[in-house]
C-alpha cells in the first residue's frame, strides 16, 4: 500500500494524527505508544468536526501542565527508555533528532546545549510518538506528499514574536518543496515540519495509485481561506506495469555495509530472481555501490518495498530486460556416499554445462569431514560423466 499526504492546509502533530484516525488507525495503537512514555498520563481524545463542510477527525491532546523544557539528550534519554517497538523508538528519535539540529542552526548552538520548548512539552512527544506509530502501523510502502503550505505574517513563540514561517520550519524543510501561505498565520508547526520531513519519501502532486481509503485530520483553527485539513490517501499503485523483467537499481554512498548481506536477503524474500552489488566510484570520487535486483513484473512492488525499508536510497532506476534461459534440467548424482544435486543446461539438445549445486557439496564435505575442494571435485567429475557435455 502506498500513501499521499495533501498538505495545502500545512501541518501539524495533532492534523497528522488525526488524518490516522480518520483513515482508519486504531486509536488503540496510538494511545499504547503515547503510553509507554515514561512521564505523567497523558490522553488523546477524538471528536467528529468538520471544516468547511467537510468531515474530519481532530484528535486532541491531554497532558499535565509542564515547565520543563527539556534538551535533546534528556528527550532521547527518556525514548530510550521507553516501552516501544523499536521501529516506533527509531523513528522518534529521528523525528527529534531533526528538530535538534535545526533548532542548533537556528540558535548557532551544538544539537546537544539544545532546549526545546514547545516541541519538548509533553503533547508534542505525544504528537511524535503517536504519528510514527500510527505510519508503522499502516506499514506503507512508500508516503509521498504535496509541497507543504507554510503560511505568513508572524506567530508568537518561546522567544517572543517570530516571522512566518518560523526559522526552525524552514531549516527543518530545507530541500522540500513549500509555498507561502494562503492563510496568514502559521500553518507549519515544527513538529509537523520534521515528521513530514522524516517521513516521506518523495514530494509530489496525487501519484496514481488507486483510491481505498481517505482521512482527513483537523487543526485548530478554521480559517475562511480554505478547509484546515491534512488529508491522507491511501491505496494502490496504478498506470503503467513491466511486462517483462525489470532490473531494479540503485547508487548507495552512505550504508554501513555490514548491512548489505540482510539487504540481500530482503530483496529475495521479497521475489527477486536475483540481486547483486556492483562496486562504482561516483562524483567526487566518493566509493560506494550499485544494488540490482532482477524482478518479475509481479514482484516489482514488494522488491521496491524491501529496498526503501532496508536501504537509505529514495529512488530506484527501473529498466525493463529481455532475458534468454536454456533448457535446464534439476538432477542429481552420487559421490562419496551421499548425493548432491546438479543443474544440466541444455542447447539445440545439446549438453552445453553442467554445475552442482554448491551448499550441497558444503553439506557433504562437512558430513565427510573433507576439504571442500576435494568433495566439489569429485562431485563435478561424478555430474560431467552422467551428462556428458558435448
Amino acid at each position: 500500500m502506498i500513501g499521499w499526504l495533501d498538505l495545502s492546509a500545512g501541518a501539524s502533530g495533532d492534523m497528522l494524527l488525526g488524518a490516522l484516525v480518520d483513515v482508519g488507525v486504531p486509536l488503540d495503537v496510538l494511545t499504547g505508544a503515547v503510553a509507554a512514555l515514561p512521564v505523567e498520563q497523558i490522553r488523546l481524545v477524538t471528536e467528529q468536526t468538520s471544516r468547511h463542510g467537510l468531515g474530519a477527525t481532530r484528535v486532541h491532546v491531554h497532558a499535565p501542565p509542564s515547565s520543563e523544557h527539556r534538551t535533546w539528550a534528556s528527550v532521547r534519554e527518556l525514548l530510550l527508555a521507553a516501552d516501544l517497538a523499536t521501529p516506533v523508538r527509531d523513528g522518534a528519535l529521528a523525528v527529534f533528532e531533526r528538530l535538534a539540529v535545526a533548532e542548533g542552526r537556528v540558535h548557532r548552538v551544538s544539537p546537544e546545549d539544545v532546549h526545546f520548548h514547545e516541541v519538548g512539552a509533553l503533547d508534542a512527544l505525544a504528537d511524535v510518538v503517536g504519528v510514527v506509530a500510527g505510519f508503522e502501523h499502516l506499514g506503507l510502502s512508500r508516503l509521498t506528499a504535496s509541497p507543504v503550505a507554510l503560511g505568513s505574517g508572524s506567530a508568537r513563540g518561546a522567544h517572543g514574536v517570530v516571522p512566518v514561517p518560523g526559522p526552525a520550519v524552514l531549516e527543518l524543510l530545507a530541500g522540500v518543496p513549500v509555498v507561502a501561505g494562503p492563510v496568514p498565520a502559521e500553518m507549519c508547526t515544527p513538529t509537523g515540519a520534521a515528521l513530514v520531513a522524516a517521513r516521506v519519501h518523495e514530494w509530489t502532486t496525487l501519484p496514481p495509485m488507486r483510491v481505498e481509503r481517505v482521512g482527513m485530520g483537523a487543526g485548530g483553527r478554521d480559517p475562511v481561506e480554505l478547509p484546515n485539513v491534512v488529508r491522507l490517501v491511501l491505496g494502490s499503485p496504478a498506470g503503467p506495469q513491466p511486462a517483462g523483467p525489470v532490473v531494479l537499481e540503485t547508487n548507495v554512498d552512505d550504508l554501513d555495509p555490514r548491512l548489505w548481506p540482510g539487504v540481500l536477503e530482503a530483496l529475495f524474500a521479497a521475489g527477486a530472481s536475483d540481486a547483486w552489488l556492483t562496486p562504482i566510484l561516483m562524483k567526487k570520487g566518493r566509493a560506494a555501490h550499485t544494488l540490482s535486483a532482477l524482478c518479475r513484473p509481479d514482484a516489482v512492488a514488494a522488491v521496491q518495498a524491501a529496498v526503501f525499508a532496508t536501504t537509505t536510497s529514495i529512488g530506484l532506476r527501473m529498466v525493463p530486460v529481455g532475458k534468454v534461459a536454456l533448457e535446464r534440467e534439476h538432477t542429481s548424482v552420487a559421490v562419496l556416499g551421499g548425493t548432491v544435486g546438479a543443474k544440466v543446461a541444455v542447447h539445440d539438445g545439446r549438453v552445453v554445462n553442467v554445475s552442482v549445486e554448491y551448499e550441497d557439496v558444503a553439506a557433504l564435505a562437512r558430513e565427510r569431514g573433507l576439504p571442500v575442494k576435494e568433495v566439489l571435485r569429485a562431485a563435478t567429475a561424478a555430474a560431467e560423466a552422467a551428462h556428458p557435455v558435448g
